[in-house]
């Protein structure tokens, strides 16, 4: 196979190549092509010991890989997406470009890729906050039967990029530089990730509200959203009050997480076992914990849950996404 990575050179594009060469997704006989934006091309970059120059965006399309995993920015997607899936190139995006498009499957492997045929061309790859917490509610849904969601989010600076990891080391150091936040993030909390929209909360807030009822194929679960950016490099964490419509015993929601593909559950108060992202970065599970009744009203429950952003929240979760297809023979 022909394996394209457009925005090789960016942060998620470089955590992918890491998570195809842990999965061996790349083997001796594929063809791997490396793809940034036109000031990157003629790059060298090196993957399992063979370096590679980077290509553009049209030299890939003419190339025809079978498979172009896409990490490139919403409008980059928008504009070339459609031009390899015409070359017959199956697209899996993670920016949230095709996310809310009827026509496009929004997938999480372990609920719902099977939902994919062969004439899926463009497959949306959901929000890195999104991911973590549908993981954890969707088998609690299938038995309980989630009503409402309250969750508050703790995200990782490299959900920005690399101008606010850099941001954050030179506050630390203490030098002036280039800002990726209105304020400073040392020893700070922002209540704000990306844009706000016109009623109030910010798009990442709303990612959470829209691609949960799509994942879980439900309109009628109500979720409200805060998303906070915090001074964390290893992930994202979330705080998650989810009222069921049925009653749950504690224990069984336990169980039921621990049977769950991709779930961890760390929730041992004796030990002081809990999930935390300094541990998570670089894992590609899903960390459950603080699993706790709320004790204002029936049938809620509340959770802590984390996870690598720039793995199974971006990587980890797009790269899964490719071998559904290959093993089912639908590229």
């Amino acid at each position: 196979m022909k394996i394209a990575v457009v925005g090789a050179t960016g942060m998620v594009g470089e955590v992918m190549l890491q998570v195809l060469a842990e999965r061996n997704f790349v083997t001796a006989n594929d063809e791997l092509i490396l793809v940034a934006s036109e000031r990157s091309v003629g790059k060298e970059m090196e993957f399992q010991g063979k370096t590679y120059k980077v290509v553009g965006l049209a030299t890939a399309v003419d190339m025809k890989p079978e498979i172009a995993l896409f990490s490139a920015g919403g409008d980059t997607s928008l504009e070339w997406a459609p031009k390899f899936a015409a070359a017959g190139t199956t697209v899996i995006d993670n920016s949230s470009a095709w996310r809310m498009d009827p026509t496009k499957k929004l997938v999480v492997p372990e609920i719902n890729a099977g939902e994919l045929t062969k004439e899926d061309k463009i497959i949306a790859n959901p929000n890195c906050s999104t991911i973590q917490m549908v993981l954890a509610l969707a088998p609690l849904h299938k038995k309980y039967n989630v009503k409402r969601v309250i969750v508050s989010t703790y995200q990782s600076i490299t959900g920005t990029g690399v101008k606010a990891v850099k941001q954050l080391e030179n506050e630390y150091a203490g030098i002036d530089g280039e800002m990726a936040y209105k304020y400073q993030i040392h020893r700070n909390a922002i209540p704000q990730c990306d844009v706000f929209e016109e009623n109030g909360y910010t798009k990442e807030e709303m990612k959470l509200v829209r691609e949960t009822k799509k994942i879980l194929s439900d309109n009628t679960i109500a979720v409200t959203a805060t998303a906070v950016r915090v001074p964390i490099v290893g992930g994202h964490s979330e705080a998650i009050n989810v009222e069921f419509s049925n009653d749950f015993d504690i224990n069984e929601v336990r169980s039921i997480l621990e049977n769950t593909d991709g779930v961890i559950v760390q929730d041992n108060l004796k030990e002081f076992e809990y999930p935390m992202p300094l541990f998570a970065q670089g894992k590609n599970e899903v960390f459950v914990g603080r699993l706790r009744r709320d004790e204002s009203q029936p049938n809620t429950l509340n959770m802590w849950v984390v996870a690598d952003n720039l793995r199974k929240g971006a990587a980890t979760n797009t790269i899964q996404i490719a071998e559904y297809l290959v093993a089912n023979n639908l590229v």
